[in-house]
C-alpha cells in the first residue's frame, strides 16, 4: 500500500511539474514573455542544481533541472548591474559615476535602456540562435556585492540545441570589464556549433549632435574602424578575419565584445529599432563527445576611461580614438589632466595648457608676423609689376621672384608657421572632443551675477552663444591688425572668415570653443606687442 501512495506521488509530483512548466512557459506566469514574445523557461525550482564541472560521458551526466528566471543583482563602486537567470543576459548596467545631464538628481547612465533589453545583450548566440529564448537555464546563487578590490562570479547552467552550456561571468569592483568562460558539451554525440557573444545598446550620446555618433567600431589586424552612419548601420556591418573586439561607442562610452581567440571571427553590427547591436562569431566550435570545449571572451560596458582601458586586454584602449593626429593629441589629454591636477577646473586647465601651447609656438608667430610686415612693404612695388606685366602672367611671376630675392622676403613666410599648428589644432580638437574628462566638467557654472547656467558642462555647446561670437570678435580684431593680402580675392576670402568660423563654433563644444578663443585673445597681444615694438 505503501508502496503504490509512493507511486502515485510521484506521478501526481510529475504532472505537477510537466503541467507547471509548460503554463509558466506559455502563458508567461514566470513572469517574462512567452516564446513567441521573447523568453525564458520553466519549472519550478526543485532539487539540486547541477555545478559547473566539465561534462563526463552521457550516462554520468547530473540531471539537468531548470529554474524560473529571476533577476541577479551585482553591485559595485563602478556600477549595478542587473541580468536575468535565463541565459545570463543584461536587463540594466547603471553607472555609479556618470548622470544623463547636470541638472540636480539626474539618472545614472544606463548602458542597457529599455530598448535595448529587448535584444538581450550579454547573450550567447549557439548556431545563430539566442540560447536565452531557445533553451532553458537554471541558476543557483545570489546577489553580489563587491567591494574595492573585489571579484565575483556568476555561473548560468542551459541546455541549448544538444548541447550543455554553463556561462561563467566573473564581476569586478575596480574595473568595468567583465570576463567570461564558456564550457559546451553535447549531450549525445559529438558536435560542431557557431558560438557567438552579443553586446547592444541603445543611442550613446542622445545629446552629442553631429560631433558625437553612436556607431559601430571594431579592431582588424590592429586597425581601428566604424561605421557612423544610420543608413549603413541598417543595412548592416560584416566584417570576418583577426578581429579583437567589435562595439558600439560614442565619444564617451563605450559597450563592446572582445572573443579572447581572436582569428577566424565574423563581426555582425546591425541598427535596429532604434538599438545597436554587435554579435563576434565562431562557426568552427568542435565538442567532442563525452568532453568539453571552452571558450571565453571579455566585455566592456562603461566609459572610455583611459587609466581602466589601458589594461584591459585585445588592446581595447584603441576604441579611444583620437584620428590621424593622435601622436600629438594624446599628449595634449595627459598635459590637460597635468594642469586640472593642479587648478582644480578643466576651463583653467585649457586656458593654460593654450598659454603654453602660444609660448611653444611663439618663434614661429613672431616670424609669420614678421614675414606679414615685409609682405605689406612690397605691396605697392607688386601691384605696379601686376599693372606692368598683367597680359604676361610667366614674365609677371619671373619679376615677382626677383623683388622677393632682393629684399629677402619668402612669400610663403607669412603662412608656414600657421601651416605647421594646423596638425596640433586637430589634434587639440580631437583630445578635447573625446576626452571623458571633460563630460560635464565646469567652468563657469553660472553667468556672473546671475543664475542662469552657463559654460556648465564644458563638453557641450555654450548656451547663449556668448563665446562663439566673442570669439568671432576677436577673428575680426586679429585680422584688422594683420596686413591685407595682395590678392583681392584672398583679402575678401579673409572678411569672410571671422563669419564662417563664428556660425561653425555655434555648435561646438565650449571646452573647444574657449581654447580658440584664448588663443585669439593671446594672438593679438602678440601683435599688438611687436605693431608696438616696430
Amino acid at each position: 500500500m505503501e508502496s503504490k501512495r509512493a507511486i502515485i506521488a510521484i506521478a501526481l509530483s510529475f504532472v505537477v511539474l510537466v503541467g507547471w512548466s509548460y503554463l509558466a512557459d506559455h502563458m508567461g506566469w514566470n513572469g517574462q514573455p512567452a516564446p513567441q514574445a521573447q523568453q525564458e523557461q520553466a519549472a519550478p525550482q526543485a532539487a539540486q542544481q547541477e555545478q559547473a564541472a566539465a561534462p563526463a560521458p552521457r550516462a554520468e551526466t547530473p540531471v539537468f533541472l531548470p529554474s524560473a528566471g529571476r533577476e541577479v543583482t551585482v553591485t559595485t563602486p563602478l556600477y549595478k548591474a542587473v541580468l536575468h537567470s535565463g541565459g545570463g543576459v543584461l536587463k540594466h548596467f547603471s553607472l555609479t559615476r556618470y548622470r544623463t545631464a547636470i541638472t540636480p538628481g539626474a539618472p545614472a547612465v544606463d548602458m542597457v535602456d529599455t530598448a535595448s533589453t529587448v535584444m538581450s545583450p550579454l547573450g550567447l548566440l549557439i548556431n545563430g540562435q539566442p540560447s536565452w529564448s531557445t533553451g532553458q537555464w537554471s541558476f543557483d546563487g545570489g546577489d553580489l556585492s563587491l567591494a574595492a578590490g573585489q571579484s565575483g562570479v556568476l555561473t548560468f547552467t542551459g541546455e541549448v540545441d544538444g548541447v550543455r552550456v554553463v556561462r561563467e561571468l566573473t564581476f569586478s569592483a575596480d574595473t568595468y570589464l567583465i570576463s567570461e568562460k564558456v564550457r559546451l558539451a553535447p549531450l549525445a554525440d559529438a558536435r560542431t556549433v557557431r558560438l557567438g557573444f552579443t553586446v547592444g545598446t541603445g543611442n550613446l550620446s542622445p545629446n552629442g549632435g553631429q560631433y558625437d555618433h553612436t556607431r559601430v567600431a571594431w579592431l582588424h589586424d590592429g586597425s581601428f574602424s566604424e561605421k557612423t552612419s544610420a543608413s549603413d548601420l541598417e543595412k548592416g556591418v560584416l566584417e570576418t578575419g583577426t578581429l579583437s573586439w567589435g562595439a558600439v561607442m560614442s565619444n564617451y562610452f563605450l559597450v563592446a565584445a572582445a572573443p579572447v581567440d581572436t582569428t577566424g571571427v565574423t563581426l555582425k553590427g546591425k541598427l535596429q529599432e532604434g538599438v545597436y547591436r554587435v554579435a563576434m562569431e565562431r562557426g568552427d566550435v568542435s565538442i567532442p563527445a563525452g568532453g568539453e570545449t571552452t571558450a571565453a571572451c571579455n566585455y566592456w560596458f562603461g566609459p572610455k576611461e583611459r587609466g581602466l582601458l589601458k589594461d584591459a586586454p585585445n588592446h581595447l584602449s584603441e576604441a579611444i580614438n583620437l584620428g590621424w593626429f593622435s601622436i600629438i593629441a594624446r599628449p595634449l589629454v595627459d598635459l590637460l589632466e597635468f594642469f586640472h591636477k593642479y587648478v582644480g577646473n578643466y576651463g583653467v586647465a585649457i586656458i593654460l595648457m593654450t598659454v603654453l601651447i602660444k609660448l611653444v609656438f611663439w618663434p614661429l608667430s613672431h616670424k609669420s608676423y614678421k614675414s606679414m610686415e615685409q609682405m605689406k612693404k612690397l605691396q605697392p612695388m607688386l601691384q605696379k609689376l601686376r599693372e606692368k606685366h598683367g597680359d604676361d602672367r610667366e614674365k609677371m611671376n619671373e619679376e615677382m621672384m626677383r623683388l622677393y630675392k632682393t629684399y629677402k622676403v619668402n612669400p610663403a613666410g607669412g603662412c608656414l608657421p600657421m601651416v605647421v599648428q594646423i596638425p596640433v589644432f586637430f589634434g587639440l580638437y580631437q583630445a578635447l572632443l573625446n576626452a571623458i574628462e571633460l563630460r560635464h566638467a565646469s567652468f563657469i557654472t553660472h553667468l556672473p551675477f546671475t543664475d542662469m547656467v552657463w559654460l556648465a558642462d564644458l563638453s557641450a555647446k555654450d548656451p547663449y552663444y556668448i563665446t562663439p561670437v566673442i570669439m568671432g570678435a576677436t577673428m575680426l580684431l586679429q585680422q584688422k591688425l594683420t596686413p591685407a593680402p595682395g590678392d583681392p580675392t584672398q583679402a575678401k576670402i579673409m572678411m569672410f572668415m571671422p563669419v564662417v568660423f563664428t556660425f561653425m563654433f555655434l555648435s561646438f563644444p565650449s571646452g573647444l570653443v574657449v581654447y580658440w578663443l584664448c588663443n585669439n585673445v593671446l594672438s593679438i597681444a602678440q601683435q599688438w606687442w611687436m605693431l608696438r615694438k616696430a
